[in-house]
């Protein structure tokens, strides 16, 4: 077909197949449509389960052998049910049929099964799947040994709860799931998948498939890719799939020639110089997290509460600031952190600051031809920051408000503010007629009092079913009482 040839010059081979637990499976024609889970499920592994299709539930995690720097591997649970099937060309799955067997349980299906951790079973493969990754996670131990004992979300083995934010259950009740987090001890050393770990991942090959799934590619390089969305503006680009994943699901909507660039060495470097920090935009938040380890307080905040775990192994924010979306939970985020972003394209690269990115509704200046290549944020960073996200649930929810603050001080007086918006208006924002009241204004109650009201006008709020427009209004306002009581604080100290 003229498809197939114009993608297999961009450095694709044939689809190949997947190792699912340990054996090659044969992956066929899958095309770009039909998803991790869909294709396993037509293989008889019947565990994986459809509960939401949309990354919510987690009722399809599946375990995926992900690089852990240059020689080891780190097992990583992911939402099947967004994922193309044809993107684990190569790769190494694990479901929870390949964890244990009848007679020889893995040691998370022995707990789960003898403290009453699993009633209709629905949710249970997707549960042990996503507790396996945190059974394996290596620094568990050293968690275990920092929280000396357990705190609410953490269990006296080091064991994160955040690990099992993604997966729901409507019947057995989470304290006996809980109960056997918290019972599982290290891995024992000839544990084959504990083995697994000390060995490379496997590289992401280049990958063509052409069929009436649409066509998938996986390109060699960033040039490859470039040329090829170059000549198919119809293409739709995925990295972790989590947003386009859901609108193959619900909305059955459907594009010729899926590319992905989600592999692609370009796309994930993370490197730091004495005036920026340089975010790969292919790398997933999960590995942003562990690779700045805090050194960016106010994303170090932002992680907890942006979805899941399970969304965080596969989301980027390359794709988060790609949809445009208003109610993302990065973009208010990078605002305060005054982060431009490099865009490439077959003909160069060029350098835009986030603030002057959103154009509209989902709309931005990055031209069809072009990717995301890299978050840059400047340095120094603010002194002062905090995230504020106002939603009906604690976790894994989409924000009604969404509010990032970055403030230097000089004294008892404003030197520099920079405040990100999401959720009040058509695209992400900031707070510019605020932080023009408050630049070199005295950080005092009164002074703080008066730029809450300003705030308050920031933005056009809407009424919908997440929130009132007065209840948005009324949560800006509140946003910035509670970061200076929460400054003041600080200076205190």
């Amino acid at each position: 077909m003229p498809q197939e040839s114009a993608a297999a010059q961009h450095g694709g081979t044939g689809v190949g197949s997947v190792s699912v637990n340990g054996r090659p499976l044969g992956l066929g024609p899958v095309g770009g449509h039909v998803t991790l889970l869909d294709w396993l499920r037509s293989r008889g592994l019947t565990g994986t389960k459809e509960g939401c299709a949309e990354g919510e539930c987690g009722a399809c995690s599946v375990l995926v052998a992900r690089p852990d720097g240059d020689d080891r591997t780190r097992w990583t649970a992911i939402n099947s049910c967004l994922v193309p099937a044809a993107g684990c060309a190569g790769q190494e799955v694990i479901t929870a049929e390949g964890l244990g067997t009848v007679d020889a349980l893995h040691p998370v299906q022995r707990e789960m099964a003898v403290r009453g951790g699993s009633q209709c079973g629905y949710c249970t493969p997707g549960f042990v799947c996503s507790m396996a990754a945190e059974y394996y996670r290596p620094e568990r131990a050293a968690d275990q040994h920092a929280t000396a004992g357990h705190d609410h979300e953490h269990g006296p083995n080091g064991f994160d709860l955040h690990a099992l934010s993604g997966n729901l259950c409507r019947c057995t009740g989470y304290r006996p799931i809980r109960d056997a987090a918290y019972a599982l001890d290290r891995p024992a050393d000839d544990d084959p998948l504990h083995q697994r770990t000390r060995r490379p991942a496997p590289p992401a090959a280049p990958v063509t498939v052409t069929g009436d799934q649409g066509d998938f590619v996986r390109p060699a390089d960033l040039a490859a890719a470039l040329r090829l969305i170059a000549e198919r503006p119809d293409a739709r680009v995925v990295a972790g799939s989590t947003d386009w994943g859901v609108e193959l699901n619900l909305r059955h909507r459907r594009a010729p020639l899926t590319v992905a660039v989600d592999r692609l060495p370009e796309l994930r470097a993370c490197t730091a110089d004495d005036e920026t920090i340089d975010l790969g935009a292919a790398l997933t938040l999960s590995e942003i997290e562990r690779r700045l380890d805090g050194s960016v307080p106010l994303l170090a905040e932002l992680f907890p509460q942006f979805a899941s775990r399970l969304i965080r192994n596969g989301a980027t924010l390359g794709g988060n600031l790609g949809t445009g979306s208003p109610i993302g939970d990065s973009p208010p985020v990078l605002l305060a952190l005054e982060a431009r972003l490099v865009l490439a394209s077959a003909t160069g690269t060029r350098e835009v600051a986030l603030a002057d990115y959103f154009t509209g509704y989902r709309q931005s200046v990055r031209r069809p031809d072009e990717l995301i290549t890299t978050v840059r944020i400047p340095r120094p960073l603010a002194a002062h920051t905090a995230f504020h996200k106002i939603a009906k649930r604690r976790f894994d929810d989409i924000s009604s408000v969404a509010v990032a603050f970055a403030l230097d001080l000089d004294g008892d007086r404003v030197a520099r503010i920079r405040i990100g918006l999401g959720g009040v208006a058509a695209t992400p924002l900031r707070a510019r007629a605020t932080e023009e009241q408050l630049t070199g204004a005295p950080w005092t109650r009164e002074a703080v009092r008066a730029a809450a009201d300003r705030l308050a006008t920031e933005g056009t709020p809407l009424d919908d079913h997440r929130a009132s427009a007065a209840y948005r209004t009324a949560m800006l306002r509140t946003a910035l009482l509670k970061f200076f009581a929460r400054t003041r604080g600080e200076v205190s100290a």
